[in-house]
């Protein structure tokens, strides 16, 4: 159990029934009345975020939780089944859980989070940036990078990013996994 003014962003906490995230939380001291918190808290299955308020000294049941990185292997079915870097275990993920699981290529490091009481995966989560090959899009002319448009292209993994006009097939692009945008164009 921990109280509720030991609530930072992170910290996973059990409420009724079900595991949330803190993501953002804000001490506040009104001129009368109690202290409390006021706390936005993302639900770990279907991710929707909540607004709640807790009084100070109030008590709220806390999850330990461990971040481990794990290896992608390979798809199997609606399961990804990854590897722990440690002890070279394989276990499955269900692909809704991974968050940037269509910028996931083998190989790549994840970040698995996992209640340590019971062991049950909570979510995994690529990197921020992947660096991705474009493996289809239409050919960029020569003077396209004046304006600000974007145009389709199909990356290695499948999954497709908006890229600017200028570039072309084979060439490798930085993407954010959180929102699949364009980040920039990576020298091999």
């Amino acid at each position: 159990m921990m109280n509720a003014q030991d609530i930072k962003n992170g910290t996973c906490i059990r409420l009724d029934g079900r595991l949330y995230f803190c993501v953002e939380f804000l001490h506040v001291k009104p001129g009368k009345g109690n202290t409390f918190m006021r706390t936005k808290l993302k639900d770990v299955v279907d991710g929707r975020v909540i607004e709640r308020r807790f009084n100070i000294g109030e008590k709220l049941e806390d999850v330990r939780v461990e971040r481990r990185p794990y290896q992608y292997l390979y798809a199997d079915g609606e399961d990804d089944i990854f590897m722990n870097n440690e002890t070279f275990e394989q276990i499955p993920i269900l692909k809704e859980v991974v968050t940037g699981a269509a910028f996931m290529k083998e190989g790549d490091t994840v970040e698995v989070v996992s209640d340590s009481s019971t062991n049950t995966v909570l979510y995994a989560e690529m990197p921020v940036k992947t660096v991705l090959k474009v493996t289809y899009t239409e050919p960029g002319l020569k003077g396209d990078t004046a304006t600000n448009t974007l145009k389709p292209a199909t990356v290695e993994t499948g999954a497709t990013v908006k890229v600017p006009l200028f570039i072309n097939e084979g060439e490798l692009i930085e993407v954010d996994t959180r929102d699949g945008s364009y980040v920039g164009r990576v020298k091999a």
